[in-house]
């Protein structure tokens, strides 16, 4: 339906609108790392040179790692590549990899959201759940044999050609762009300036609030949109979108 596509297109734009920053400077963390660090410096971190010590070590820091670097789920595995060539353990690759979950930008999202009490909570619960899983993967592959005995993963950098991928990536590429033409076209850089305001006053207002996403989402006074957590403006501000263009 037109309300749909509209719907799909502001959802689009605006989670790429939340996250590139993070992303941009995540990937250049990831490069800087791989470039400045000697792998001297991550072979002596990692305790390589005692191998039982290192397969606990490597699960409990991967997460703290990742942490620092702040690397993103798109820029982490790169990231991953020069750590498990400079010593960390099998199943510290693994911690280190579902800890973009608990990346300074994400954390402060929760803190945002569910207050520092419940966003410590989380910490907590997914750190040691991330170091539980690096420990189980580490001992399970290595009992099985699976853990890869050489170091010298790389990314490989593809060159032009013309195959099945270059064909998916036209017709999303296509997809993309006609999303964006949407939400141009229907109220969304409204919607996008709305994002970065501060929340309204609480109180002494019973004009009707809307939510500049969820135009049924309405209340008197202001508050916040219990779907998609952003403040609800007064009617008058809320952009209108065009659902049938």
């Amino acid at each position: 339906s037109p309300e749909g596509r509209t719907a799909i297109s502001h959802y689009f734009v605006m989670d790429w609108a939340s996250i590139y920053r993070d992303i941009a400077i995540g990937l250049l963390i990831a490069g800087a790392l791989a470039a400045w660090v000697p792998n001297s410096f991550w072979q002596s971190f990692f305790l390589v040179h005692h191998p039982v010590l290192a397969k606990v070590w490597g699960p409990l820091i991967g997460p703290a790692v990742s942490m620092a670097s702040f690397v993103c789920s798109i820029g982490n595995v790169p990231l991953a590549a020069v750590l498990w060539n400079g010593g960390i353990s099998f199943g510290g690759v693994v911690a280190f990899i579902f800890a973009d979950l608990i990346i300074l930008p994400i954390l402060n999202i929760y803190r945002k959201y569910y207050g520092v009490k419940m966003s410590l909570f989380l910490l907590g619960t997914f750190y040691a759940t991330m170091v539980a899983a690096g420990l189980i993967v580490e001992v399970l592959f290595g009992a099985l044999g699976l853990i890869p005995s050489v170091r010298h993963a790389r990314v490989v950098e593809a060159g032009i050609t013309f195959n099945y991928t270059t064909v998916l990536n036209s017709v999303f590429l296509l997809i993309a762009a006609a999303l964006v033409v949407r939400f141009l076209r229907t109220g969304g850089p409204a919607m996008l300036r709305m994002m970065g305001n501060p929340p309204a006053a609480p109180g002494g207002s019973d004009q009707e609030h809307v939510c500049p996403m969820h135009p049924d989402v309405r209340q008197r006074g202001p508050g916040r949109c219990p779907t998609c957590g952003m403040d609800l403006v007064p009617t008058e501000r809320a952009p209108s979108a065009e659902h049938d263009h």
